[in-house]
């Protein structure tokens, strides 16, 4: 039986029961593909691969070709359940419970592609001009993003296919729909430390080089120096360090080398080359006061992005005050999404439901928040092509 396209609690519970864990499609864009395509949109299943990465399918739908090309852009490949005696509902079945729907994706994010299909459906039934309308869908947001959304934006743009402005529906909301817009994001640089160091026993320290105490002051200048005091939309950069390692599994072996890997959040003061060079500083620095001699390596996810205020941000912050009656606050706090791709080609936002239990045991979402998201979408939908 055809799902209906008007009804966004059917189509997020049909695409929950789709295991769509990255990067296996799951049947999840085979769905959207059944609902999209009857609706009058154009379907492109696309495959990328990439050497030492998994083969990802991604989905990109168009209807119409007049005016902007309103894009909505997201995913369907969800991060494993986790312990599944812990959920009090199967992750995977689209349980409802006392109004509240259960499952693994239904907040991050298709509960929020269901009530963009349904938004737009309802205003395609009704005879409404949509305008031109996108969809661009990937596998691999949860995954490496290597052959998702970056890729789909190249291919749109060897063939000379243009996205004009994108709602990501990622859930952007802290505590109550409406309370968030997401117009940027930091970037995001990762970096390894490797200081170097003389092995040696540890009874005769004064024939080794312990790289430890060393690798140490390198970490308390990486983390304990002020990298900026925030800008008008950007909370402060930091550098957090996340693992710390050495080769030594010996408790009377001093180490050759003691490693560290990090991760920098950093505003629109910066760019990731300038950001590159205030770590090399400060490991220079440490290095001067230690007397060591490092490696320092970066890897990144994304640069530091921000939408200005205009018809995509203004059309949607007054969507959400009509439906909810809050004020979003513009926001650029959290991680990263696939905007950080999106950005390089239209602007780009990111709104959709309450995020409290995203990636957590009994991820859900009341059956009100996706009523309410349809109607914003709607909304939206009915003042952007107003405009």
């Amino acid at each position: 039986m055809a799902l209906n396209a008007t009804d966004p609690v059917e189509l997020t519970r049909a695409l929950i029961k789709c295991r769509s864990i990255t990067p296996n499609e799951g049947g999840a864009l085979t769905l959207l593909q059944s609902v999209l395509e009857p609706l009058g949109f154009a379907c492109h299943r696309l495959t990328f691969s990439e050497p030492g990465t998994p083969d990802v399918d991604n989905l990109y739908a168009r209807r119409g070709s007049s005016g902007q090309n309103l894009c909505f852009a997201g995913h369907t490949d969800v991060v494993p359940p986790g312990d599944l005696a812990a959920w009090h509902v199967d992750p995977f079945a689209g349980e409802i419970r006392d109004g509240v729907l259960y499952g693994r994706g239904a907040v991050d994010m298709k509960g929020a592609i269901g009530c963009f299909i349904a938004a737009a459906a309802r205003r395609i039934a009704g005879g409404q001009d949509t305008g031109s309308l996108s969809w661009l869908i990937t596998g691999d947001e949860e995954g490496p993003s290597i052959n998702g959304t970056v890729k789909v934006l190249q291919w749109l743009a060897e063939r000379g296919e243009r996205i004009d402005a994108a709602i990501v529906g990622e859930p952007s909301n802290p505590d109550a729909l409406g309370e968030e817009i997401k117009i940027g994001r930091r970037g995001s640089m990762s970096g390894e430390l490797v200081v170097h160091g003389v092995q040696g026993h540890a009874a005769y320290p004064q024939r080794a080089d312990n790289p430890i105490p060393k690798l140490a002051a390198f970490i308390a200048r990486l983390t304990g120096t002020p990298i900026d005091e925030g800008t008008r939309h950007f909370e402060p950069s930091n550098c957090q360090v996340t693992v710390v390692s050495v080769p030594n599994s010996a408790s009377n072996v001093i180490p050759a080398h003691a490693r560290a890997t990090f991760n920098v959040r950093y505003n629109d003061i910066w760019r990731r080359a300038s950001i590159e060079e205030w770590v090399r500083l400060q490991c220079d620095a440490a290095a001067l006061a230690t007397g060591a001699t490092f490696d320092v390596s970066f890897a990144g996810t994304g640069d530091v992005f921000l939408t200005q205020k205009g018809p995509l941000v203004d059309t949607l912050a007054g969507a959400v005050e009509a439906v909810t009656g809050r004020v979003p606050t513009l926001s650029t706090s959290g991680g990263t999404s696939d905007a950080r791709f999106i950005k390089d080609y239209c602007p780009v936002v990111e709104f959709g439901l309450v995020n409290r239990t995203i990636h957590q045991v009994d991820e859900r979402v009341p059956l009100s928040d996706l009523a309410g998201l349809t109607e914003i979408y709607a909304t939206f939908l009915d003042r952007f092509r107003a405009g």
